[in-house]
């Protein structure tokens, strides 16, 4: 039997009304903090070629042979740490959103779905563009949860869409946020998060923002990242109103032996309590949600290896997660980008329901 090019189709309705959603995409998580779910999750995330760019036949024994047999085990255990009642924090924290910017739009008379996807995990970007296609959405707006554009990142989230794109015959309409690092609403929603807890646990001698980290052969070949985290840094600097001496810019999640952007998060943090910066206040601007980066390495790890280092007060200031704020910004981000897109609840009524009738509609004009 010849294997069809592509997916079927779902059932067609002629002249429906074009339907609209938001798939919010967060970069995944293991399905369970256990050694095989971890395994599972890290073979699909650093098998991506976006994400490790060694020469691909090298790059897999590597990773089958030792990283895989090794790694899994080691992560889940720090998956553990940090797991909850409801599952993965990031999952969690990605799916609160999607349900609170949904509320907005409903809040406003407006009929757009709004659906989470994870890149590396589940939902698969694929399943959920499955499930909205086969309700008849037609115009789908991706959202990437990462602020600042990476090829690691945000070009992979594309190229998932794109993909799934390789097996459809007909195509909703997409439209792609490559990036939002110096969107006002980002900024304002990142310096509130900041206020409100100064405004509980007073100001620290040093606010330190700690970015995920890439290798720094990646800016040399043109990824705008790195110019994008120093752009947001400095934008919540000015709206905190801070000096630049009062704040810095770090780099966390180094992986391998290759140079990454520096200045490296945990050095850092152990070069101030040398130098006698007695509290240091802590913010991952780059992460929308919490997850294994800010919750296990900054909050636990980093926090340790300040206070051992001879720091006295370390504060870690929690993501955006779904605060009020960032989800009424997530909001206006998708409206800016949604323009001329119906956004109406569908009232039409269809003039076919199957392709059959479709077909003879279409005969008889």
């Amino acid at each position: 039997m010849i294997k069809p090019a592509f997916n079927p189709e779902p059932p067609f309705a002629h002249g429906q009304t074009p339907r609209t959603a938001v798939l919010l995409c967060n970069l995944g998580t293991p399905d369970a903090p256990t050694a095989p779910a971890v395994r599972r999750y890290l073979a699909e995330f650093l098998g991506d070629h976006r994400v490790v760019e060694i020469p691909r036949l090298v790059w897999m024994a590597i990773l089958h042979g030792i990283i895989l047999r090794v790694r899994p085990a080691k992560s889940a255990a720090k998956y553990a740490t940090i797991w909850t009642a409801e599952g993965s924090p990031l999952k969690v924290w990605t799916d609160k959103q999607a349900q609170a910017l949904q509320n907005v739009f409903s809040a406003n008379g407006e009929a757009v779905s709004v659906r989470y996807a994870m890149r590396y995990g589940n939902p698969s970007i694929a399943s959920q563009l499955d499930a909205l296609k086969a309700e008849g959405f037609t115009r789908i707006l991706v959202v990437p949860a990462y602020p600042q554009y990476s090829g690691t990142t945000t070009a992979s989230v594309f190229d998932a869409v794109y993909h799934w794109g390789l097996r459809s015959r007909v195509l909703p309409e997409f439209r792609f946020i490559n990036h939002y690092h110096d969107h006002p609403a980002y900024i304002q929603a990142l310096a509130e998060r900041v206020r409100t807890h100064w405004a509980t646990h007073g100001q620290p001698e040093r606010l330190v923002m700690s970015f995920h980290g890439v290798p720094e052969r990646t800016l040399h070949l043109g990824d705008p990242y790195h110019c994008e985290c120093y752009k947001t840094a400095r934008l919540l600097g000015e709206a905190l109103g801070l000096s630049k001496a009062q704040y810095m810019v770090t780099f966390q999640s180094r992986f391998g032996k290759a140079k990454w952007l520096e200045p490296y998060t945990e050095p850092t943090l152990i070069a101030l309590a040398q130098q006698g910066v007695k509290r240091v206040d802590l913010i991952c601007p780059g992460f929308t949600s919490d997850c294994l980066e800010t919750l296990e390495e900054i909050s636990q790890e980093a926090q340790e290896a300040y206070l051992h280092a001879g720091g006295e007060v370390f504060h870690y200031i929690p993501c955006l997660n779904d605060s009020a704020t960032w989800v009424q910004g997530l909001y206006e981000l998708s409206k800016t980008h949604m323009g001329g897109w119906p956004m109406q609840a569908p009232n039409a009524e269809p003039l076919a329901t199957s392709r059959r009738e479709a077909l003879a509609l279409g005969a008889k004009n």
